[in-house]
């Protein structure tokens, strides 16, 4: 055996290093303290730097209407003061002592935080992370600072049509628990966010056993698991709270409607959305949509071209967003208003074709399978953005589902994909939203 061999194979004797060729392959190491806290250690030398970055399984799916934003505005607040640190000022201070680009991000089912450094900064800046992950206080006079901040989001977003046309959408599909979708949050809450409603966040989600520190870049399994336990050993776990917290499963689309959002805009916006497979339901049919989506996506479909190079629409796009509590399939399409009906008609048109024989050939699937698997391996050549994708995986599907999403990516069939279309597609309740001005609507009788 080679050093490095016989390094792995120590690691794995002694209960170190996960079980698992594939993350071998990837350079991938995995290993749980002992208060549940997840370390995963993404070896890639290529360059001086390391990425420290916390995954927390927390996000919109886990807001009832009081928190509906709470996540997200936590969000902002990690980066002010803490146990250690007196006040967001100082906190800016210290990140540019230790020359760290910095940030963080709140999605549906996962909340990161992420600071990159130079390899000999790791140490104090996983220090800084334990700080502010462990200890923050929510002065009241920065959580009133902030809350004009994150709403201002609110407003930035609000000044574009689009956002308006998704949310009346997804209020009709996702309608019984909204809030659990609504990532920005509802602006009443944020802004009478409260230091007690920070806490209990905290309290709830951000513990060890609900979270995952991972270490990307010019660091070895040996030294981050190391680091990791001479850090984080000390951060206290809590009650896991999906043993006590109830996740309600939404409910089926009530029936098939079309809502219309009025905006002044020359075009037609058209978006239509599906309730798809949530990953630990259905993870076969997740391939299989990732699959169908980037054929469709190709300007050589015959989705592209009988809808777009006909001139019907301007641009078109079928999606799925992976996703374990409510992932959308959504077709998104602009179009004139002349245009508009036959436009929607060729789009139902289409999608009642796909499962048809030759609707796409063989080399196309094949090619969007070794595409997307070359994607993913670029993917990989960034150890500060390639952190972020496992770190979604792991909160979203574990991270076995990511180990061995190309072997099953490379399995999909037709058969597969027309499983996927009559399953969550075809003939399945669904809700159209129009983006329209005030004056074609009237036009268009809608």
């Amino acid at each position: 055996m080679n050093k490095i061999n016989i390094f792995l194979f120590t690691l794995l004797l002694t209960g170190i290093l996960s079980v698992n060729t594939l993350a071998q392959k990837y350079d991938i190491y995995t290993k749980t303290l002992d208060n549940g806290l997840d370390v995963i250690v993404i070896h890639n030398p290529a360059v001086p730097l390391i990425t420290v970055e916390i995954n927390v399984k927390n996000g919109a799916y886990t807001e009832p209407p009081e928190y509906d934003g709470l996540s997200h505005l936590y969000e902002h607040m990690f980066f002010k003061a803490n146990k250690t640190i007196p006040n967001q000022k100082r906190y800016m201070e210290r990140l540019n002592e230790l020359g760290a680009s910095w940030n963080g991000t709140t999605s549906n089912e996962r909340v990161n935080y992420f600071f990159t450094v130079p390899k000999d900064s790791v140490e104090p800046a996983m220090e800084f992370m334990y700080n502010a992950i462990s200890g923050p206080l929510f002065k009241q006079e920065e959580l009133v600072n902030e809350r004009p901040v994150v709403t201002g989001e609110y407003d930035r977003n609000e000044s574009n049509p689009f956002f308006h046309l998704v949310v009346a959408v997804d209020k009709k599909v996702w309608w019984k628990y909204y809030s659990r979708k609504n990532v920005i949050g509802d602006r009443d809450i944020i802004m009478t966010a409260t230091t007690e409603k920070m806490q209990t966040v905290q309290n709830r989600f951000y513990i060890p056993n609900n979270s995952a520190l991972i270490l990307s870049g010019d660091i070895t399994p040996e030294q981050g698991f190391a680091l990791a336990e001479k850090v984080f050993a000390k951060w206290e776990n809590g009650k896991d709270p999906f043993s006590y917290l109830e996740i309600p499963a939404h409910p089926p689309i009530q029936k098939t409607e079309t809502v219309v959002v009025e905006k002044p805009i020359n075009f037609v916006g058209l978006y239509i959305e599906w309730q798809g497979p949530n990953v630990s339901e259905d993870p076969g049919a997740t391939y299989a949509a990732d699959v169908l989506s980037y054929i469709m996506g190709q300007k050589t479909s015959k989705f592209y071209k009988n809808i777009v190079e006909t001139g019907l629409a301007y641009g078109i796009q079928l999606g799925y967003n992976t996703l374990n509590h409510g992932a959308p399939i959504t077709v998104f399409a602009q179009t004139s208003p002349q245009n508009f009906k036959k436009c929607v008609k060729a789009i139902y048109d289409e999608l009642n074709k796909m499962t048809s024989k030759n609707y796409y050939t063989d080399e196309q699937l094949e090619s969007a399978k070794t595409i997307l698997a070359i994607d993913d391996q670029y993917g990989r050549e960034r150890p500060s953005q390639f952190v972020h994708t496992v770190g979604y995986w792991w909160a979203i599907a574990g991270l076995d589902y990511y180990l061995n999403y190309i072997d099953n990516l490379k399995k999909v069939t037709i058969d597969d994909i027309n499983d996927y279309l009559n399953e969550y597609v075809i003939g399945k309740k669904h809700v159209e939203g129009v983006l329209v001005s005030p004056q074609v609507k009237a036009k268009l009788g809608l």
